[in-house]
C-alpha cells in the first residue's frame, strides 16, 4: 500500500494534467446540478476557478457553500478510467492581491487574451477546498482506489 505522500503526488499529478472539473452543487429545491468549469490548482490540491455570480451554481453556492466534483481523464475503456472524486468547501476569494495572482495564471493557463478582460472582471474568482479524495485507477485493477482526508502537508512534501 503505498503511503500518504505518494498518494497525495499522485492527486496533485492527475489535477495538474487535466483542466476541467465538473462541480456537484445542490439548488433550493435541493436537486443535484452540475456544471463543467476550467480550473488550476494550487500546492494545498485547491481548485480554482471563475464564474459569473448569476450562474446556476454560484447561486446554488452562494445558500450551500458545500460541493462535490470530480476530474477525469476521458477514455473510451472501463480499464483506462483514471480520476478523483473530492467533497468540499467552496469560498470567494475577496483579496485583491491573492486574486489578481490567481487570474493572472489562470489567464495564462487557458490562452485568455485581453478580450476576455471585461468578462473576467465582473467574474467572481472561486476556490474549492476539498476535505476528502477519492482517487479511482482501474488501469490496476477494476474499481482500484484509495481515500484521503487533509489536512494535506506542506507542499514541499508534495513535490
Amino acid at each position: 500500500m503505498a503511503n500518504r505522500a505518494e498518494h497525495l503526488r499522485t492527486l496533485a499529478a492527475l489535477l495538474r494534467q487535466e483542466n476541467t472539473l465538473a462541480l456537484a452543487t445542490v439548488n433550493k429545491l435541493g436537486e443535484a446540478c452540475i456544471a463543467p468549469l476550467f480550473y488550476i490548482v494550487d500546492e494545498q490540491l485547491s481548485l480554482f476557478w471563475l464564474s459569473s455570480p448569476s450562474s446556476l451554481h454560484s447561486q446554488n453556492l452562494k445558500k450551500t457553500p458545500r460541493a462535490a466534483a470530480t476530474v477525469y481523464r476521458s477514455t473510451d475503456s472501463w480499464k483506462d478510467i483514471r480520476g478523483i472524486q473530492m467533497r468540499g468547501l467552496v469560498c470567494v476569494i475577496t483579496d485583491r492581491k491573492q486574486r489578481r495572482l490567481l487570474i493572472k495564471a489562470y489567464a495564462e493557463r487557458f490562452k485568455l487574451g485581453p478580450l476576455f478582460l471585461p468578462t473576467i472582471s465582473r467574474c467572481r474568482l472561486y476556490q474549492f477546498c476539498p476535505d476528502f479524495f477519492r482517487f479511482i485507477d482501474n488501469s490496476k485493477g477494476f474499481g482500484h482506489q484509495f481515500e484521503l482526508t487533509p489536512p494535506v502537508p506542506d507542499a514541499a512534501s508534495i513535490r
